[in-house]
């Protein structure tokens, strides 16, 4: 069987399974996403084993941790209307008509396969779609795995075949011939393979890539709070979350408070130039991609490679830097546990370096201020070109799942046209549905005068 007629047979059995889901009412549609996410997440443990045996990425007890996600997720969409009529505006009129959207392509990172994946079946579960998962090849066991764990709940629900699928031996020509024959794509991974996705001629979704930028204000007074969300964040599955914090601005005249604060909580603070001149082109070999053999590796053991000596028991690399922007690689997103820190003397002048590090990569994704003066926080908001900005909230969970603030949880974050994505908000299952409106005529409806429809 050739690679297309491979592709095209998953994608027929996936629309013959939506054809007879077509049917299904809002409780038979929720069935299925509860037992997508809880058999996923009662097998926590087994699959952040297989995914790091597989993928040497990233840290087992992390993993276990992020499974909690799926509750999250499951907590969030229960009870949301999907199916048939979701809303019906009286005033205007107008009935809402929520319908599929058909195959979905899932691709997914080899840094997070087993989450990711799940957390795509459920929301496009949701929408009452079918959903064809596209493993990174070093995470192809533990993906196909997950998906193998959620059709077998699927099938005691008497869901039709096909309706999830996985690819068992992916490749590049496979995900693309998946994604170029899909009706939307969910694009999670690299910037090359989210660049794919919106060439293949399909509707998609993809996520920028991140580059938290961390802002401390002046006048913040717990910094013993934001040290321990900093470290908790950054060492999260050892550093290779897309929201983990990457560059933090210290007012000049805290910088020994600060940095003494994160000593205590066993972080090593690299402050010697000469030697982080020769550790810059091992992180990025001629400023190009980073060096694999770093990532998700312990801040002592990326040390050993970038040959500094640091105590084995460190939890952070700080890095202090001079410069940045263009003019200093080590502002980009780097995926182990290290902190790059540069001080400033305006707080108008730390929004301004962290708008131009994220331009030069991250843009449209996460950054964070600790700061409790509003004006100062809505104006970091208007200066900094991202999604979402926290307000003194770890990086790793705030951004994307967590029950404590008010934005959709998720595994997908848009990162708007900053970032090239069609969305800048977390991708949810709203997206995962077309909609129909049926319009009637406004009762009573009365045609302004042209001076009513000009006056300000």
């Amino acid at each position: 069987m050739s690679s297309k007629e491979y592709i095209d047979s998953l994608i027929k059995k996936a629309k013959a399974a939506i054809d007879k889901i077509e049917g299904y009412n809002q409780e038979q549609v929720d069935k299925m996403v509860r037992a997508a996410g809880k058999i996923v997440l009662d097998n926590a443990r087994a699959l952040s084993n297989e995914a790091v045996e597989e993928t040497h990425f990233g840290s087992v007890e992390s993993k276990v941790a992020k499974h909690d996600a799926l509750g999250v997720m499951w907590d969030y969409l229960k009870g949301k209307k999907s199916v048939g009529v979701i809303d019906y505006d009286p005033i205007e009129n107008v009935t809402t008509i929520a319908k599929p959207r058909g195959v979905i392509a899932a691709v997914v990172p080899s840094t997070n396969p087993t989450t990711t994946s799940a957390f795509n079946i459920m929301i496009g579960l949701k929408g009452r779609n079918a959903i064809i998962v596209a493993p990174h090849p070093n995470a192809k066991k533990c993906t196909k795995h997950t998906v193998d764990l959620i059709v077998g709940e699927l099938n005691k629900l008497g869901a039709p075949e096909g309706l999830v699928q996985c690819i068992e031996e992916p490749t590049i020509e496979l995900t693309g011939l998946l994604m170029g024959a899909a009706d939307l794509i969910i694009a999670t991974g690299g910037a090359g393979m989210v660049k794919a996705a919106y060439s293949s001629g399909t509707p998609a979704y993809g996520v920028g890539q991140g580059n938290l930028q961390v802002i401390l204000d002046e006048d913040y007074k717990e910094i013993e709070r934001m040290v321990l969300s900093i470290i908790g964040s950054r060492t999260y599955d050892l550093g290779v979350l897309c929201t983990g914090e990457q560059t933090l601005y210290i007012p000049t005249a805290r910088r020994e408070e600060v940095l003494d604060v994160f000593k205590a909580k066993g972080c090593y603070v690299l402050e010697d130039q000469s030697v982080i001149d020769k550790i810059r082109p091992i992180i990025f070999p001629d400023n190009g991609p980073i060096n694999r053999a770093i990532v998700g590796k312990t801040p002592h053991a990326a040390c050993k490679i970038l040959g500094v000596d640091i105590p084995e028991d460190t939890t952070l690399l700080l890095i202090e830097l001079k410069k940045f922007g263009k003019d200093e690689p080590l502002c980009r997103e780097i995926m182990f546990p290290v902190l790059r820190f540069i001080t400033y003397d305006k707080f108008e002048d730390a929004c301004a370096m962290g708008r131009t590090n994220l331009l030069i990569e991250g843009a449209g994704h996460t950054s964070i201020i600790y700061s409790t003066d509003r004006e100062r926080i809505v104006y970091c908001g208007e200066q900094l070109p991202v999604g979402r900005l926290l307000v003194e909230q770890i990086g790793a969970a705030g951004a994307g799942c967590t029950p404590e603030n008010g934005l959709p949880p998720t595994l997908t974050l848009g990162g708007g046209t900053w970032g090239g994505n069609m969305i800048s908000e977390n991708l949810q299952y709203e997206q995962m549905y077309n909609i129909t409106k049926v319009s009637g005529l406004i009762k009573d409806f009365k045609t302004p005068t042209y001076e009513e429809t000009w006056d300000l």
